[in-house]
């Protein structure tokens, strides 16, 4: 990718794109006392410039009604309110409603009013409330709480004829289609907030139409389909786990437990792809089966969507701490992309005439901008090695046969006789393998002498294509530091079929730890393609039982079959 940087002043930036309009937003917090404020970039000239009410918890662009012109709308979510920009001007905003104070607060409240409880006695339950109760207290209690005691008599002839008012806050924010899947179709804006509910507003008339709850509170929302047709709404939570809601239900379908906390959520075709603090990819399926992990180099700050529609490519870009951004195919590394500095926020898609540009904000308050050549193709396996493809690769299992379910059945039925069947066999392999190998010691049939006295190893070669063959016996003493010497070497063998010049003869002095090649010829008699076995005796002088033996199955005799 070809790019520029770019260095404005400000710290912790936040990116968020305006389709079909060939500029962008640039967000940043608070630095040195001044509020936050929004930039509206077209290449890398400013174009606007406003002042923020408060730190944005979520941004998104969107299309709110149907005309042809096709603007699209910027809604910023901070606090309990939704502010939607548009033609890069204040358009609307939108309140949360207010949601029911705690009963036993408002009834201390209006005690304080009336003067019959003093600021220390209030404080006090106040405390006892907030441990206790499951409604929280409103911002009005929490700040008297931090109070010290010489500023609450202030505070409460101040506030003691307000009442009560408790209300949420935006966590996170996204967009739904409202009956059409294309790009420049109406959307709908979904909020998750502080007391642990989803909302979906409508575009036109910015009413809530649906409401739903959660375990936990929602920090990361990823939404599929369409609000008029089907959808599939998956939430991350602070408790560490995914929620996958779909269209009229209230309340969770599916639950995906993570090990760490989540810190991206990105949907990949049907792939919901998190980040976690563990420095892991997982890949899950909208059912919560995992299919998959890959393990970051480093920590990942944040994640975004990379979609090449010209070449139906989708993809998961994650920003690490190591100042990389790391593109993913399902598990397969595409690309490795290098920055200065670490990557804070992505943003991909068209920009002017580009369709493919990738924008990065980095932590120290630069602007990267990358725009991908129109003939680049993303190759797996292109950016490091990783696993082989076949490990990919799915098992095709065979259904299951009624013959298959019937022995199952009868597994089940006779486990036990069937176990004890396997036993019996099995103690009396064991017998049989036992008895023979005592009766090979005892015969010397082994080619490995187990006699402390003469410890010899013995293992032959043949050579050879027929009908000479070259036969070489190797005789090692195996002993530590004593030498062997008086032994025989005798070949028991056909003389109808074989022929040895030397089938009797002396072995020399074996010294500890050497192998002796031992070397005769061996002719082969037979025209009509016999082979037979030479026997091979390792004898001591004056002894009649051989100290081991070994069992040579000689090879057929090309030379006479080809003559």
């Amino acid at each position: 990718m070809a790019g520029r940087t770019l260095r404005p002043h400000g710290q912790h930036p936040h990116l968020f794109h305006l389709p079909g309009a060939g500029r962008f937003a640039w967000g940043w917090g608070v630095q040195g006392g001044q509020h936050p404020r929004l930039k509206v970039l077209k290449g890398p000239a400013v174009l606007t410039e406003s002042p923020l009410p408060a730190l944005p918890a979520a941004a998104t662009a969107f299309l709110m009604e149907q005309h042809e012109t096709r603007t699209p709308a910027l809604a910023l979510a901070s606090g309990p309110c939704v502010y939607v920009y548009k033609n890069l001007r204040p358009y609307f905003k939108f309140s949360l409603p207010q949601l029911p104070p705690n009963p036993l607060e408002q009834d201390l409240w209006n005690q304080a009013k009336e003067d019959q409880i003093d600021p220390l006695t209030l404080k006090e339950m106040l405390e006892g409330i907030r441990e206790k109760a499951e409604v929280p207290l409103s911002v009005q209690s929490l700040r008297f709480l931090q109070l010290e005691l010489s500023e609450m008599e202030a505070f409460v002839s101040q506030h003691k004829s307000r009442s009560v008012e408790r209300q949420t806050v935006i966590t996170t924010m996204t967009t739904l289609k409202k009956n059409l899947a294309d790009e420049d179709a109406v959307s709908c804006l979904v909020l998750g907030t502080e007391n642990k509910e989803l909302l979906v507003l409508d575009p036109e008339a910015f009413i809530i139409v649906a409401k739903m709850s959660l375990p936990s509170v929602p920090v990361f929302l990823d939404v599929s389909g369409q609000w008029d047709v089907e959808f599939r709404l998956a939430a991350a939570c602070r408790n560490g786990n995914i929620y996958v809601l779909r269209r009229d239900s209230k309340r969770p379908k599916y639950c995906i437990e993570l090990s760490a906390q989540p810190v991206g959520l990105v949907r990949v075709h049907k792939v919901l792809v998190v980040g976690s603090t563990q420095d892991c990819l997982h890949g899950f399926t909208h059912k919560g089966k995992k299919l998959w992990t890959v393990q970051m180099p480093a920590t990942i700050l944040t994640m975004n969507l990379l979609e090449q529609r010209s070449r139906g490519l989708q993809a998961v870009m994650a920003g690490l701490a190591n100042g990389e951004v790391r593109i993913y195919h399902d598990k397969a590394l595409l690309n490795v992309i290098r920055t200065p500095d670490a990557v804070t926020s992505l943003c991909f898609g068209r920009f002017g005439r580009e369709d493919n540009t990738l924008i990065m904000t980095t932590r120290g308050g630069g602007l990267i901008i990358k725009i991908l050549k129109r003939t680049a193709v993303f190759v797996e396996g292109g950016g490091e090695a990783g696993p082989p493809p076949a490990q990919a690769m799915k098992l095709n299992v065979p259904r299951k046969t009624r013959l298959y379910v019937d022995q199952t059945l009868r597994e089940r039925e006779a486990g036990t006789a069937m176990h004890r069947t396997f036993q019996t066999d099995l103690y009396l392999l064991r017998i049989r393998a036992a008895r023979a190998y005592v009766q090979a010691l005892e015969s010397s049939l082994n080619p490995v002498s187990l006699t402390a006295r003469e410890p010899l190893k013995l293992h032959a070669v043949v050579q050879g294509l027929g009908p000479t063959f070259k036969l070489t016996l190797h005789l090692q003493n195996t002993s530590a530091a004593r030498p062997i010497l008086g032994l025989l070497v005798c070949f028991l063998y056909n003389e109808v079929l074989y022929a040895l010049p030397r089938a009797f003869f002396k072995v020399p002095l074996l010294v500890p730890g050497l192998s002796y090649p031992l070397e005769t010829f061996v002719e082969s008699l037979s025209d009509k393609g016999i082979s037979d076995i030479i026997k091979v005796l390792v004898l001591r002088e004056g002894q009649s039982a051989p100290l081991l033996s070994a069992h040579i199955n000689m090879p057929m005799s090309e030379g006479l079959a080809a003559a």
